[in-house]
């Protein structure tokens, strides 16, 4: 007999005992005496017997699956989260499907109409850069489904946010700056369509109130932070007079723009000091290290999913915007020491 043949009736002929008794024994119900369970078990193992999850979880109408959607799988602070949200499932017994937009929102809409396809119990998602528009996910909630928002909160009804705090970490960063002596910072902001970054950028200009640094518009240079943006800005910033710092919203863009400016034989810090943000992995080992935000990546994908789960169990979902905020802290590195 083949193992993947094996039905609850062959256990139940193969014992003499009846197939809804056998049922009930693998469902583990007390209905069913602790001898009986055994020797189901057992009979079961013998015979080599799978449990038909698929049919199990269409009968309660529950999949014990979720989806995670992130913008890049390769930047390991998504790669934390994902890790934190994964240990959280395991211990919860769900199964997890990581998809990633790749900061699309075409290829986002895709992801979550296959997610409501295969009827995961909920999502947890990182928005994509080029997300203005949520209907596709507010679709996915008006089929009953929770969905929670992290790191890029969604300031739209109804919504469960776990965030940062992306306003207190980047007026810390910059204050940092104009604490060593800074007085024409810079910014590498990332798309305003984004909540996060519209935070991080407050953060910047709220420390230079504080300080009475004027603000100009021109050095803040909003881009998609990509490796190539960094480059990008880098020139833009040499065209500018006497710019001495720069707090850049991400790792990658302020890694290589430091990376082209040392070409250029500018010294870093002397003469333009850096903050990045995210503590990727390679910021302690460039050369200056780079100072930054750390994140706690790996804690907010445990309560992300945390909180999904519970939304999940008691199936009350999000009536009301409820936000978790995260620390961050600011990690300082010879790219900004005094």
């Amino acid at each position: 007999m083949k193992n993947n043949t094996v039905t609850i009736h062959d256990i139940s002929k193969a014992l003499g005992i009846d197939s809804s008794t056998v049922s009930r024994a693998l469902n583990n119900s007390d209905r069913v005496s602790k001898k009986t369970k055994e020797k189901i078990f057992n009979k079961a193992a013998e015979l080599g017997y799978q449990r038909n999850s698929l049919a199990s979880k269409l009968r309660t109408n529950r999949t014990n699956t979720i989806g995670v959607i992130v913008p890049r799988i390769s930047r390991h602070f998504f790669s934390s989260v994902i890790a934190g949200i994964e240990e959280t499932a395991y211990k919860a017994g769900f199964d997890v499907i990581i998809c990633q937009s790749l900061e699309s929102v075409d290829r986002e809409k895709k992801l979550v109409e296959t997610l409501l396809s295969n009827r995961v119990d909920g999502i947890l998602i990182s928005i994509s850069m080029e997300t203005t528009n949520y209907e596709h996910l507010n679709n996915y909630k008006k089929n009953g489904y929770p969905l929670i928002f992290f790191d890029r909160p969604c300031n739209v009804s109804e919504n469960t946010n776990v965030i940062i705090d992306d306003f207190k970490a980047s007026f810390e960063a910059t204050e940092h700056l104009i604490k060593r002596g800074c007085k024409h910072i810079a910014h590498f902001s990332g798309p305003q369509n984004l909540e996060l970054y519209q935070n991080r950028k407050s953060g910047y200009l709220k420390a230079l109130q504080k300080y009475d640094i004027p603000f100009s518009e021109t050095l803040v240079i909003e881009t998609q932070l990509m490796q190539q943006d960094g480059i990008t800005a880098a020139k833009e910033i040499l065209k500018l007079p006497k710019v001495d710092g720069v707090f850049s919203a991400n790792d990658t863009a302020a890694i290589s723009a430091i990376q082209y400016l040392k070409n250029q034989d500018v010294k870093i810090p002397e003469d333009i000091a850096f903050v990045g943000f995210s503590n990727e992995p390679i910021s302690a080992v460039i050369e200056p290290s780079l100072s930054t935000i750390n994140q706690p990546d790996f804690e907010m994908g445990k309560v992300a999913s945390s909180l999904l789960f519970e939304q999940i169990k008691n199936k009350k979902y999000a009536s009301e915007n409820q936000t978790k905020i995260l620390t961050p802290s600011l990690i300082i590195r010879n790219s900004s020491k005094f």
